[in-house]
């Protein structure tokens, strides 16, 4: 009786403890490692060269390269996430009709996924070459100057909105398919009886009740949007182009550790994302608790 009683108690623990013991090792562990060293002067060969208390947190607060590639990180942020979430939506929406081989396209919505981050940036960059790239050439016959993507700040903020676009709208646009079939059929045939069109169906009916998978989408996309460093990177190299001009802040942590060897002040810059994020997550909540109670 008493290994039965025991059985039932502890069981569950250990079958999901192998979970907990990996993020341990793996993700709690280097997180909190991660503060140690943003206390000290760190270096790859050197190790540990003393502490220098907050002066890596003083010296970043002063950095202005480190409020550029927060205002980078930002500036991507809004014109990739907004247009790719609402993107989504209208594709979701659309393949949630009667449509011809509507299961084809629905797996092709997957496809931009499952190919490789690195491949997507490299065919990408070479799109918007300035000299030969495919985009100018198109804009040529429109009698638009040559674009250069690389150098300018928005210009190049669009050229990597567009990869991560490309990348993430088909994803989101199965999470908000999969809440729409959720829906009740009843809804939309009595609001269609009432005279409702389908723009208005989808306003009023199918975004009301898209709210929990909107704010989920929105916090994950501005969780991994922070996180934003691939893309950027095969597009224009780590100092993101010849002024920073699209260096976001997880370039800049790859900078100051890998190629300043500074691993310190790297790790505080990675404790301050770490930090913004949880803020922005934690006004996501906010936000999403107030929409719910409206």
């Amino acid at each position: 009786m008493f290994w039965t009683r025991l059985d039932l108690k502890v069981s569950p623990y250990l079958f999901i403890s192998p979970f907990f013991i990996l993020f341990a090792i793996f993700g709690l562990f280097p997180l909190v490692y991660t503060v140690w060293v943003s206390l000290h002067d760190w270096t790859l060969l050197g190790g540990n060269q003393g502490f220098v208390g907050l002066d890596n947190y003083v010296r970043l607060v002063q950095d202005g390269k480190f409020w550029n590639s927060l205002y980078n990180t930002f500036g991507i942020f809004v014109i990739a996430v907004v247009p790719q979430l609402l993107l989504a939506m209208y594709l979701a929406d659309t393949l949630s009709r009667k449509v011809r081989a509507v299961n084809f396209f629905r797996m092709g919505l997957l496809l931009p996924y499952l190919t490789s981050v690195a491949a997507v940036a490299i065919v990408f960059s070479q799109l918007f070459g300035t000299q030969f790239g495919l985009i100018n050439y198109a804009l040529g016959f429109f009698g638009i100057d040559p674009i250069n993507w690389q150098g300018g700040t928005f210009s190049s903020w669009v050229a990597i909105a567009v990869m991560v676009d490309w990348r993430w709208t088909g994803y989101n646009a199965l999470i908000y398919l999969a809440a729409m079939s959720a829906i009740p059929r009843d809804i939309y045939e009595a609001a269609s009886i009432d005279g409702a069109s389908r723009t208005r169906q989808f306003w009023q009916i199918t975004v009301p009740m898209l709210r929990p998978t909107i704010i989920f989408t929105v916090i994950v996309s501005t969780i991994g949007q922070m996180q934003l460093f691939t893309e950027p990177v095969i597009f224009g190299g780590v100092a993101g182009g010849t002024q920073g001009q699209f260096q976001t802040t997880m370039m800049l942590i790859f900078e100051e550790a890998f190629r300043f060897n500074n691993y310190g002040y790297g790790s505080a810059i990675a404790w301050t994302l770490f930090m913004l994020v949880v803020v922005l997550s934690a006004l996501n909540a906010l936000l999403s608790s107030r929409i719910k109670g409206a």
